[in-house]
């Protein structure tokens, strides 16, 4: 490990506060997935063992510190647009899901993966990554209660006398003394540090410490649960082209952003692909590049035993979820937003001074937090980006295919708004 500048114990620490991070999803997943009637405790099962595969095939694969989860926006995509809006049922969403995971793999797999990301210019990749530290400082914000809803004017700072505003930027003052100081585990230290402070201020619920079971019987109702017979629908396969589009883009954006050794991005996608497929076998919402990578890279994340560490932490959390739910998200908040401004640093790669380089990457800056979806910050972006180069009368420094790109998000969009 010597080579990547790491070492075993900053791998396994990175692991543990890369899990700490997104172990939230384990819940959170299973009760969105029972809003289309989707058993919640089979749900939950299947979240785990898709994050645990993910992580596994990250970790053997791809030797990459990635972090693959059902994402946030991914399970919003499959029960609002796939079964809600296009009318399909969860079993026909999932057959989307396990074909939208081939046309990825396929694209991974060919020289499709290596061209695109040859065609992306380099400071679109940049605008990526400090567009999603962009994202996750806003998510760290807002989960930790600093930044809350306003009827007015949409968002506002909360007041600091809130216990959950407080105990993240206490959480927070801790955190940046131990980060600057570059004390091991600091990210780690201060999350267990921001759940006793946040018990202090009377924001922990212990209740849940008082039921520890959890019932498998009703898995079997998801695995290998997805069903076809949709498939020579129109709405069937809107559902496949635009979750293709979502996941090809949004998790190429992600690990291009995040990913300390570029040169491992080949295997990382390959891996991400697979996952998804697994997602469509196991009963699962889509699985992604989780934003919250980013905390685990930026404790010291180098290799495959980041996301082994991560993903093997998964199956015991399956019996203690009541004491990881007790960790409060002002805990984890100040972790975000950290790493937040870690990513966001890539903006001094951007030419500024270009306004066609620069305007297709502000766009991703502000899309992607306001809208809150990666995804919508990438298509912005990268429809803008041949269109500021075709007005300028620079058509010519824009590869074809990304003039396909930009055509493809732009149907993506004229069908969303269509549905």
């Amino acid at each position: 490990m010597s080579d990547q500048k790491t070492n075993v114990r900053t791998e396994l620490l990175a692991g543990v506060t890369a899990f700490i991070t997104v172990a939230y999803i384990i819940v959170v997943n299973g009760a969105i997935l029972h809003t289309v009637g989707m058993p919640f405790e089979a749900a939950i099962i299947a979240t785990v063992i898709c994050s645990f595969l993910g992580c596994m095939l990250m970790a053997f694969w791809a030797n990459s510190p990635i972090i693959i989860i059902p994402g946030m926006g991914d399970n919003a995509f499959f029960v609002y647009t796939l079964v809600l809006s296009l009318g399909l049922s969860w079993q026909q969403a999932l057959a989307a899901v396990f074909i939208a995971g081939v046309v990825f793999m396929l694209t991974t797999v060919t020289k499709g993966a290596e061209f695109l990301t040859k065609a992306i210019p380099t400071s679109m990749i940049h605008a990526m990554t400090a567009g999603i530290g962009f994202f996750i400082a806003f998510l760290g914000l807002k989960n930790g209660g600093v930044i809350v809803a306003n009827e007015s004017t949409f968002v506002q700072l909360a007041s600091i006398t809130d216990p959950y505003a407080l105990t993240t930027l206490l959480t927070l003052l801790l955190v940046l003394v131990l980060f600057l100081r570059n004390v091991k585990g600091n990210f780690l230290i201060g999350i267990i540090a921001g759940t006793l402070i946040g018990a202090v201020l009377g924001i922990v619920d212990f209740s849940s410490l008082k039921d520890f079971s959890l019932s498998f019987g009703g898995y079997s109702e998801l695995f290998l649960a997805f069903d076809f017979s949709a498939i020579n629908t129109l709405n069937f396969w809107t559902a496949v082209f635009s979750l293709s589009i979502v996941i090809i883009f949004q998790n190429m954006g992600a690990q291009l952003g995040m990913l300390p050794d570029k040169s491992k991005f080949k295997k990382s996608f390959q891996a991400n692909a697979f996952s998804v497929i697994s997602a469509g076998i196991f009963g699962c919402s889509p699985t992604t590049t989780a934003a919250e990578t980013a905390t685990g890279v930026a404790a010291g994340g180098r290799t495959g035993l980041t996301s082994f560490t991560a993903g093997i932490l998964f199956i015991p959390a399956l019996f203690v979820i009541p004491l990881l739910k007790i960790i409060p998200s002002s805990a984890i908040a100040p972790v975000l937003i950290i790493v937040g401004c870690l990513m966001i640093q890539s903006i001094k790669e951007i030419p500024l001074q270009d306004f066609t380089e620069a305007f297709p990457a502000y766009l991703m800056f502000a899309i992607m937090p306001l809208s809150f979806s990666v995804a919508n910050g990438i298509a912005f972006g990268f429809i803008a980006y041949p269109l500021v180069k075709l007005i300028t009368g620079r058509r010519k420094e824009v590869s074809v295919t990304m003039y396909v790109i930009a055509l493809v998000f732009l149907l993506y969009f004229i069908l969303g708004s269509i549905l």
